[in-house]
């Protein structure tokens, strides 16, 4: 069944800057950039025994790429705390990692001009793959980044979030 527009007026699309993601029931602070949602199906090429001229095509596995999220390093440790659930140096031999929970379901949201939640997408048995500290440069005056790689095993659209009626200025 179709989704209309419940907001009829308006005709630019969202912008890409106000955004948010959660894990374990809260907001992280501080992302930046979140980087890489790409959903990919192999193709499949196969022909029929009577029609040598061409070939068919029908979808294969689905492969999800890893996403990044980038973020000014503060004291909050949840990157490096979840980080550590996969691989943490230094712990004794067996006590490595800790599957039980290493994995999380995270929500990405995006959010119109007045602040208002426009589109969300969830991923899926999420796990981080790598972590990158900050780059430090004496001569540099910018902030310091750090970085996480985020694998996943899917991710789909939040079709519960509707398209908001926009609020007007008084006047």
């Amino acid at each position: 069944m179709a989704q209309f527009s419940v907001n009829a007026q308006r005709f630019d699309p969202y912008r890409n800057f106000k955004f948010r993601i959660k894990w374990d029931g809260r907001y992280v602070a501080g992302i930046s950039k979140v980087g890489g949602l790409k959903r990919t199906t192999e193709v499949v090429k196969h022909r029929e025994g009577g029609d040598p001229s061409s070939s068919r095509k029908t979808p294969g596995r689905t492969e999800y790429d890893a996403v990044v999220l980038e973020r000014g390093i503060t004291h909050d440790l949840e990157f490096h705390n979840w980080t550590n659930k996969v691989w943490n140096y230094g712990e004794g031999l067996g006590a490595e990692t800790s599957l039980k929970d290493f994995r999380k379901d995270l929500i990405l949201e995006m959010y119109n001009e007045a602040g208002q939640l426009v589109v969300a997408w969830k991923l899926y048995r999420a796990w981080v793959s790598e972590y990158t500290p900050p780059e430090l440069d004496a001569n540099a005056n910018a902030v310091a980044i750090e970085k996480i790689k985020i694998e996943n095993e899917g991710f789909e659209r939040d079709d519960q979030v509707v398209e908001p009626l926009e609020p007007t200025l008084a006047g």
